[in-house]
Protein backbone atom coordinates (compact mmCIF):
# COMPACT_ATOMS: atom_id res chain seq x y z
CA UNK A 1 0.00 0.00 0.00
CA UNK A 2 2.13 2.79 -1.05
CA UNK A 3 -0.87 6.18 -0.88
CA UNK A 4 0.57 8.50 1.19
CA UNK A 5 -2.40 9.14 3.07
CA UNK A 6 -2.41 5.59 4.23
CA UNK A 7 0.81 5.72 5.44
CA UNK A 8 0.97 8.60 7.62
CA UNK A 9 -2.03 6.95 9.20
CA UNK A 10 -1.24 3.72 9.45
CA UNK A 11 -0.74 2.68 12.95
CA UNK A 12 -3.72 4.51 13.41
CA UNK A 13 -5.84 1.84 11.19
CA UNK A 14 -4.04 -0.75 12.83
CA UNK A 15 -4.57 0.41 16.37
CA UNK A 16 -8.49 0.68 15.14
CA UNK A 17 -8.50 -2.64 13.85
CA UNK A 18 -7.11 -4.40 17.18
CA UNK A 19 -9.84 -2.04 19.27
CA UNK A 20 -12.78 -4.63 20.09
CA UNK A 21 -14.76 -1.85 19.97
CA UNK A 22 -14.42 0.33 16.59
CA UNK A 23 -16.04 -1.88 13.75
CA UNK A 24 -14.65 -1.89 9.72
CA UNK A 25 -17.22 0.45 9.22
CA UNK A 26 -15.85 3.00 11.53
CA UNK A 27 -12.92 2.70 9.79
CA UNK A 28 -14.24 2.93 6.31
CA UNK A 29 -16.20 6.27 7.36
CA UNK A 30 -12.82 7.84 8.87
CA UNK A 31 -10.95 6.40 6.55
CA UNK A 32 -12.45 5.36 3.34
CA UNK A 33 -10.71 1.72 3.62
CA UNK A 34 -13.28 -1.12 3.08
CA UNK A 35 -12.84 -4.16 4.64
CA UNK A 36 -10.50 -6.49 2.38
CA UNK A 37 -7.95 -3.88 2.46
CA UNK A 38 -8.23 -3.48 6.51
CA UNK A 39 -7.55 -7.14 6.50
CA UNK A 40 -4.71 -6.48 3.83
CA UNK A 41 -2.95 -3.60 5.93
CA UNK A 42 -3.52 -6.09 9.15
CA UNK A 43 -1.76 -8.87 7.15
CA UNK A 44 1.09 -7.12 5.91
CA UNK A 45 1.78 -5.47 9.57
CA UNK A 46 1.68 -7.74 11.76
CA UNK A 47 3.63 -11.34 12.30
CA UNK A 48 1.97 -14.11 10.71
CA UNK A 49 0.95 -15.52 14.30
CA UNK A 50 -0.57 -12.22 15.30
CA UNK A 51 -2.63 -12.03 12.55
CA UNK A 52 -4.15 -15.59 12.65
CA UNK A 53 -4.79 -14.61 16.17
CA UNK A 54 -6.71 -11.19 15.26
CA UNK A 55 -8.80 -12.93 12.62
CA UNK A 56 -9.75 -15.09 14.93
CA UNK A 57 -10.80 -12.75 17.77
CA UNK A 58 -13.15 -10.67 14.75
CA UNK A 59 -14.54 -14.15 13.22
CA UNK A 60 -15.22 -15.26 17.26
CA UNK A 61 -16.52 -11.93 17.92
CA UNK A 62 -18.78 -11.21 14.83
CA UNK A 63 -20.31 -14.57 15.89
CA UNK A 64 -21.53 -13.18 18.53
CA UNK A 65 -22.32 -9.23 17.68
CA UNK A 66 -23.54 -8.80 13.85
CA UNK A 67 -22.19 -5.49 14.01
CA UNK A 68 -18.90 -6.17 14.44
CA UNK A 69 -16.07 -6.89 12.39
Amino acid sequence: MNDPLLDAHRSEIIEMALSDHVSFADIQREYGLAEKQVKALMRESLKPGSYRAWRKRVRDFGDRRAVYK
